[in-house]
């Protein structure tokens, strides 16, 4: 962070980025640095046990990704801190894979964190991959991810697939390209967005920094709340509907 900036959490906070060989790293590490958090790209799995919460970018093909981690030991590592309770940002291909399989190059098993799975955009004839910023609508306003941004604001997207989750309770946002497509979701401790928040303006360093403020409660044995007493209880179905 420049000495004349001004940090967007109130104490700082370690985060680590999962490096498995795959994707935007570094400009992660540089937005939390922006918010205010001491952020770490490490592969090594004491400094990822260590953290007080991880973030999972990634660029490119969801089974190199799920590859990459099974040979890194990275996939149980993921699976053990959300188990934990530990806080975990999954970020464009780094949400992918926490569902259940893609049909990306012939298909692929996933880790399995979030139920569903992952499918080619049905753009309705536009163009491949969806690049370009687009307005995603969040159907949980109270979900820490998104405390104090708009219901509906613009994130920067590049993909040609997306998540469909099993459960419309874990749709965090979803986003119109061609047809609604889920662009962030909320499954427990773990989080993930279909965008770049490192590339998004002013938009994604909040999102980065509400994430930092759930590490730190989480850190302090404080999680907040997903949803307030007003949300749906479980069973009863969201107003996320696509």
């Amino acid at each position: 962070m420049s000495e004349n900036a001004t940090p967007l959490i109130d104490e700082p906070v370690e985060i680590a980025i999962v490096d498995y060989g795959m994707g935007n790293r570094r400009s992660v590490e540089k937005a939390l640095e922006h918010v205010g958090a001491r952020a770490t790209v490490t592969r090594e799995h004491e400094q990822l046990r260590a953290a007080a919460g991880l973030i999972v970018p990634g660029v490119g093909a969801f089974p190199r990704a799920m590859a990459n981690l099974r040979e890194l030991g990275l996939d149980e590592l993921l699976r053990e801190r959300l188990a934990a309770g530990t806080p975990v940002l999954g970020v464009c291909l780094g949400m992918q894979i926490a569902f259940d399989s893609s049909s990306e190059q012939g298909g692929a098993a996933g880790l399995g964190i979030v139920p569903g799975d992952v499918r080619a955009l049905a753009t309705n004839g536009l163009k491949l991959p969806h690049i370009g910023w687009n307005e995603v609508r969040f159907t949980q306003p109270n979900s820490p991810l998104v405390a104090d941004l708009p219901s509906s604001c613009a994130f920067y997207h590049v993909h040609s697939l997306a998540p469909v989750p099993a459960d419309q309770r874990d749709i965090l946002g979803v986003a119109d390209y061609g047809a609604p497509f889920v662009s962030a979701v909320q499954h427990g401790s773990f989080y993930g967005v279909q965008f770049h928040p490192e590339k998004s303006s002013a938009a994604g360093l909040r999102l980065l920094a509400n994430f930092a403020r759930i590490c730190i409660a989480a850190d302090s044995g404080n999680p907040p709340s997903a949803l307030d007493a007003d949300a749906a209880s479980p069973g009863e179905p969201r107003s996320a509907v696509l």
